[in-house]
């Protein structure tokens, strides 16, 4: 027996009812000849790891713009985050370890510079809109391996799109995409609580009560409480308890009025604007400037579309300094 049927065997033998076996895989758009050693879940959690958006991720923002300090979260950090509670929750519910870890891992891979804003500032300037889970499809689809994509399964590409709640995204047909869905928020909601206190945003007082008495005055408490409300609602019924998510919601709701909507995370938000909206215009009359993969991009799907790929897949970091190259005289650079 090879060890990826042995694998496959012990996924039969050992995984519950609401797991997706491998086995049970609905395959990739272009077949491929199994591996000796792997599942093919397991092949696409190694795909993401080793493509290029993966890595990119250690450089663009998770809440706090371009921040100096090496403690707080980068848009890797959360992802390495979310893998880690998602794989816990997986592995109490009797799921797909490998399949919940692919999705995880690939969650935020359509992420653009500058967080949210960098992908509020680009949905404006697509004439389709932009959000981060539909380009993390494009991101393994189209444009990874320089254009050829990684040809992953069906259920990680499903978990990719569907991981979030904003922009009607729809429910993951699968219990291990539904687990990183809600492992996702637990993971930015307590772990965003710590950076904001870290930058004099809030006070661990300021919490409030109910959150703290239900779930902890802790972020280990917190994250503990709520992956212990999802193992024990189950894997039948996909979510919290009801005072579990009662909890979480108000949670949730206070960090968007005092942390992620608040002056001092806002303060540098139109300067993100407006790089991206610089950059955007910039490529948009000067597309020879663009790599060559983005120049065969523009004559399949469009230019505005190929500037958006183009764009969103910069680091803060390399945005920042594009923008300057541009329009700072060279020697005014090292002022």
């Amino acid at each position: 027996m090879l060890p990826r049927e042995r694998i496959m065997e012990n996924e039969r033998l050992t995984l519950s009812g609401f797991a997706c076996r491998s086995a049970d895989s609905r395959g990739r758009a272009t077949y491929e000849k199994p591996c000796d050693f792997r599942t093919d879940f397991q092949r696409d959690r190694d795909r993401i790891i080793h493509c290029n958006a993966f890595r990119r991720l250690k450089h663009k923002t998770q809440v706090f713009l371009i921040p100096h300090s090496d403690h707080y979260r980068t848009r890797l950090t959360h992802t390495l985050e979310v893998s880690q509670i998602s794989r816990t929750v997986a592995c109490a519910l009797g799921l797909n370890e490998d399949l919940t870890e692919a999705i995880a891992l690939g969650h935020d891979l359509g992420h653009t510079p500058f967080g949210h804003d960098g992908e509020r500032a680009l949905a404006k300037l697509l004439p389709d809109g932009f959000s981060h889970n539909m380009q993390g499809k494009r991101v393994v689809e189209v444009i990874e391996k320089d254009g050829r994509g990684l040809n992953l399964t069906a259920e990680v590409i499903d978990g990719i799109v569907c991981h979030t709640t904003s922009g009607n995204a729809p429910e993951p047909y699968t219990r291990e995409g539904m687990v990183v869905r809600y492992c996702d928020k637990i993971a930015y909601i307590n772990h965003d609580i710590e950076d904001a206190i870290r930058g004099g945003v809030i006070r661990d007082i300021d919490l409030p009560e109910f959150p703290v008495r239900v779930l902890g005055a802790t972020k280990s408490a917190r994250i503990s409480a709520l992956v212990r409300s999802l193992v024990e609602h189950g894997a039948e019924h996909s979510g919290m308890d009801d005072e579990g998510r009662k909890a979480h919601d108000e949670l949730r709701q206070f960090m968007f009025e005092k942390v992620y909507r608040a002056a001092p995370t806002i303060a540098e938000m139109g300067k993100a604007h407006h790089i991206v909206e610089f950059l955007f215009d910039y490529f948009s009359k000067n597309k020879d400037r663009m790599p060559q993969l983005y120049l065969r991009l523009s004559e399949e799907y469009g230019l505005p579309v190929a500037v958006g790929d183009f764009i969103s897949g910069m680091t803060d970091d390399y945005a920042v300094s594009l923008f300057k190259e541009i329009t700072l005289p060279k020697g005014w650079q090292a002022l």
